[in-house]
């Protein structure tokens, strides 16, 4: 088998109760207006509006870019990479097209966009699409079921239909019922582990507020859960898993608040609680055709102006404001944007080095992303000659020593002909998946996934989860059927020093205090991205855009605006917990632990 590449071009979670679910599609091109000319920003548009310089182009900058456009400022969005999207967007696999056919569809990692996600599914409905009165909004299509697969066990099918959609009044016995069924049902783990781990969630959800941010915070979700004193299943299924596999942090040192608040809601929207939709939802193309190329489009329209290859090297700041931005375009040619008001919107690995001592002086918390942690967390897509669907929804490769977790995509798109549409005519599948863990011994060569070539990754990948789906009896995955493969080209490994362009931020204790707000001490300076602090706290799309809403609405305060105000819709807090959390404050306060812990 081989990379689909000539050359280089160029992410949660889900879980509560060992439940999985992943992230989703991505894919090429839509038609696109026709760009505007590049311009440097004077410090008003040419007419007369104030001016914004949003700097990155990912998820973070277009919806700041789109919520500043509705509201009449003059927006220039500035990206570094030759294509807008971040580690959302999808990319074309270089010379996979033929005969007049769109290029296979390549992708950082896999998205989902689950129900509990409100900020983000009201911008797709404010994207238009051709035959959609939702806009992008009506481009997501439900999965129905997740899968653990397990090495040289019974594969664990957690069908979401179970989980009800009903909204019963829950009180704590109610909820102790609920969770050890789901677990009895599907997880078969001992009646006493079942009944620890609901015991454990039932804390979580009458925690107050103070004692989650000062107490769990500092708790590794392994030891929340106690997983060392369980079967290794327990700690497979409802700790190693739901961490590595999916957030990309281990166990060990993935903070309680983290893990348990992104559980918590996706517990209750599959419960049917206040949601956008069903628990796990995916797009129904290639991304870039679903979402983000009609995103662009609609933002032109809307005056939007973006310089694609215009990396930031520099703040310049004078009188406590910043007065310019120094970029470097693809050519190697230096520019200094001037603007009213500057956005970042970069990822922190990349927007920390921006901070030049003059700025973090100015802004000591700014200091504190220094301690923010980011990790591999990267895709290959594996592109098969017969449809593979395996089941209908994402596979958590649950014992993989590389945390594998995959998705079929190439179901959910209705009304593409793969083999028609895509490639040399003979791919019909695209099987996406996500390497979480890129520091652990594989199973084929012994060696982690950095010291691994590109070729060697994806042979390992493939038999990792050969591994988890062809051992029951049935050949799930055929070697016959692999046509080819494509790693996102981010990653640079094979040699002395693996690189990677693109980490996701990983959550160990301790990480929200070192999480900035939108708005800083430099008055026209503003931040959003997925380190930002939110109240989903976890490296999403949905806190990517709720950031960007945030950082908006102090510009918006900042600049003295009359506009309305962005929207933010928090995460839903169930009513019957509320009565239990304030006297858990009282509690707290007092010194005393959460009624419900019982050690």
């Amino acid at each position: 088998m081989g990379e689909r590449t000539d050359g280089s071009t160029r992410r949660v979670f889900l879980g509560g109760a060992g439940a999985l679910a992943a992230t989703a599609a991505l894919g090429t091109a839509t038609a696109q207006a026709a760009p505007r000319p590049a311009t440097v920003p004077g410090s008003r548009g040419r007419s007369g509006r104030r001016t914004v310089a949003v700097l990155g182009g990912g998820v973070a900058g277009l919806t700041a870019a789109h919520e500043l456009a509705e509201r009449g400022f003059h927006v220039s969005v500035y990206e570094r990479k030759s294509a807008l999207g971040g580690k959302a967007r999808s990319m074309d696999v270089p010379g996979s097209a033929k005969n007049g056919r769109r290029p296979l569809p390549g992708e950082h990692g896999f998205r989902f966009i689950p129900g509990f996600y409100r900020n983000l599914p009201d911008t797709l409905r404010r994207i238009p699409f051709p035959g959609n009165k939702n806009g992008c909004h009506d481009n997501l299509v439900a999965s129905t079921e997740v899968m653990l697969a397990r090495m040289g066990r019974e594969n664990i099918r957690l069908p979401f239909a179970t989980l009800g959609s009903a909204s019963p009044v829950l009180t704590p016995d109610d909820f102790l019922r609920a969770v050890t069924a789901l677990c009895e049902t599907f997880l078969r783990l001992p009646a006493h582990e079942i009944a620890y781990f609901a015991g454990r969630l039932l804390v979580w959800f009458t925690s107050c507020e103070r004692r989650r941010t000062e107490t769990w915070e500092r708790v590794p979700w392994f030891e929340f859960t106690r997983a060392a004193r369980m079967s290794e299943d327990y700690q497979r299924l409802l700790a190693v898993g739901i961490t590595r596999n999916i957030v990309a942090t281990k166990a060990e040192v993935a903070s309680t608040r983290t893990v348990a608040t992104c559980a918590e809601a996706f517990l209750f929207n599959a419960l049917g609680r206040d949601s956008d939709g069903e628990p796990d939802r995916v797009l129904n193309a290639p991304t870039n055709e679903a979402w983000i190329d009609p995103w662009v489009t609609h933002l032109r329209s809307l005056g939007v102006e973006f310089h694609t290859g215009w990396g930031v090297q520099d703040l310049r700041l004078d009188g406590g404001r910043i007065t310019e931005a120094l970029l470097q375009d693809a050519g190697g040619n230096r520019h200094p944007v001037t603007a009213d008001h500057f956005v970042s919107a970069m990822p922190v690995e990349h927007a920390r080095r921006t901070w030049n001592a003059e700025v973090r002086a100015a802004d000591p918390a700014l200091a504190r992303c220094d301690k923010l942690e980011t990790d591999w967390m990267t895709g290959i897509q594996f592109y098969l000659t017969e449809p593979t669907p395996i089941i209908h929804g994402h596979v958590n490769h649950i014992d993989t020593p590389w945390s594998l977790t995959a998705v079929s995509q190439a179901q959910y798109w209705a009304g593409r002909d793969f083999r028609a549409d895509y490639g040399d005519g003979a791919v019909a599948d695209c099987l996406s998946v996500d390497v979480s863990e890129w520091d652990k011994p594989g199973i084929l060569y012994g060696k982690t996934a950095k010291q691994c070539t590109r070729e060697e990754v994806a042979r390992e990948v493939w038999a990792q989860m050969k591994a988890g789906l062809n051992d029951t009896g049935r050949t799930v995955l055929s070697d016959a059927r692999l046509h080819s493969w494509f790693l996102d080209p981010a990653v640079e490994i094979g040699g002395p020093r693996p690189t990677n362009d693109e980490q996701l931020l990983i959550h160990p204790v301790g990480t929200w205090y070192n999480r900035p707000g939108a708005r800083t001490r430099i008055p026209n300076l503003f931040l959003c991205g997925d380190y930002v602090a939110v109240d989903i706290d976890l490296a999403t799309m949905e806190g990517v855009n709720a950031s960007a809403r945030d950082a908006v609405n102090a510009l918006l305060e900042e600049a003295g605006s009359p506009a309305e105000r962005c929207t933010i819709t928090p995460l839903y807090h169930a009513p019957e917990f509320e009565p239990f959390k304030r006297r858990d404050e009282v509690r707290h306060r007092l010194g005393l632990g959460n009624a419900f812990d019982l050690g």
